[in-house]
């Protein structure tokens, strides 16, 4: 076929796959600019020379046979479609190689590592980063390497209802709650537009809302108080139950606790509010009983900054499963009591004495107050009664650990 033939109807496949190498390269032209270069190698290239802002350019579209005819003449009219449009075809593909390069590198696990390490830096409590870290890691398999600009809110629902099917549904609704910080995080950093988890509100089922399982009677109390004194565990766990007991702080923050968090002389323990899960520093303060308790611990910050380190690394703190663990060594089971529990049994019957203003037991619990000023307000007025307060549960829960009922206080709050 001549050339002059080729330049009007073009080239053909079986042209193409004949073309056979010379000493120099040389071109075999197709249609509408599109040729391909023959090399002395034997390498076929597509490629197409063009004028634009006044200079000659030559754009490669890729090789045969990786790249066939038909595929390089619809890469020619991409081409020439820019080219009407004032955009220059090397220039618009290299920042599509950018662009790809990005997006594979703003996968969806790496922006949520990201974010991770962002949070953690900013303060959040390490079982908060904990728990999000392990939330997340579910959807890894699914869709963590995807690019996040081009998860769907279809596919993330697939992936949220494979963790549905196993029956945990508090955990795909809190991994979907968790997505949705990556994506707003996402957002933020210019790696994507929508956040697709908040399309999937009430898509995944709702568990029924159930209560922490926990002791809430004396008699119950005093039995489980027994108990813990006869457990026959790791010494150090025999006394973080008890302590637990007498301070009722969420089991997280008693694993975290530090000796120079603790001023005895004071008599009170102030956990940082990194730590807390309001995010506010709380006092605790110490009674005769839990002061006796801490003197029993035989270590001290010079082994290891931990009131109960791990076993296995001193630089850490005891496993988030060892309350609980114990309770279940103990006899109790997981619908009985846990370690979260002892904060309902003192919320109980704390407010069952009567005699305890509800907001001064709300604040010993470190729950949430809306209101900033009531919140400071709070702070102040009832510390006093709350020292009050926690000296006699003290008291109360050694009169149910030796069997009475109840203990009355001779002194409770002095008004709202």
């Amino acid at each position: 076929m001549s050339s002059e033939k080729r330049q009007k109807s073009g080239l053909t496949a079986a042209w193409v796959s004949r073309a056979k190498p010379k000493d120099k390269p040389y071109k075999l032209s197709d249609r509408d600019g599109l040729y391909l270069l023959v090399e002395p190698s034997g390498g076929r290239v597509w490629r197409m020379n063009y004028r634009i802002h006044g200079r000659q350019r030559t754009v490669t579209f890729g090789r045969w046979p990786e790249l066939l005819l038909g595929e390089a003449r619809e890469r020619l009219l991409d081409a020439r479609r820019l080219l009407a449009k004032g955009i220059d075809p090397v220039e618009h593909a290299k920042l599509e190689k950018i662009a790809r390069s990005l997006a594979a590198t703003h996968t969806f696990e790496a922006v949520a590592k990201e974010w991770l390490d962002k949070i953690a830096a900013e303060g959040a409590a390490p079982m908060t980063v904990k728990k999000a870290r392990w939330l997340l890691a579910k959807l890894y398999p699914a869709i963590g390497r995807r690019p996040i600009s081009e998860i769907s809110a279809h596919e993330l629902l697939l992936a949220l209802k494979k963790i549905e099917a196993t029956k945990r549904y508090d955990t795909a609704n809190r991994a979907r709650t968790a997505s949705s910080q990556v994506f707003r995080y996402a957002i933020a950093t210019a790696r994507t537009e929508r956040d697709i988890a908040s399309d999937l509100r009430g898509a995944l089922i709702t568990p029924k809302t159930t209560h922490r399982a926990a002791i809430t009677t004396p008699v119950e109390a005093g039995a489980l108080l027994r108990t813990i004194d006869d457990y026959d565990g790791h010494p150090l766990t025999r006394t973080a139950l008890r302590m637990l007991a007498h301070v009722f702080v969420r089991p997280g923050e008693l694993r975290w606790a530090e000796w120079s968090e603790f001023d005895l002389e004071k008599r009170v323990w102030t956990i940082p509010g990194h730590k807390m899960k309001m995010r506010r520093p709380h006092a605790v303060p110490l009674t005769r009983q839990v002061l006796a308790i801490l003197a029993e611990i035989e270590h001290d910050a010079a082994y290891s900054p931990f009131l109960f380190p791990s076993l296995r690394a001193v630089d850490r703190p005891m496993s988030d499963n060892t309350i609980n663990a114990a309770l279940r060594r103990l006899g109790y089971g997981k619908e009985e009591m846990t370690g979260h529990g002892f904060r309902a049994l003192a919320a109980t019957l704390l407010n069952e004495m009567g005699c305890w203003n509800p907001d001064a037991i709300e604040r010993q619990l470190a729950h949430a107050d809306g209101n900033s000023i009531r919140r400071a307000y709070a702070r102040g007025q009832y510390w006093e009664e709350r020292v009050r307060m926690m000296q006699h549960w003290s008291d109360h829960l050694d009169q149910l650990r030796n069997g009475a009922k109840i203990l009355r206080p001779k002194f409770g709050h002095s008004g709202s």
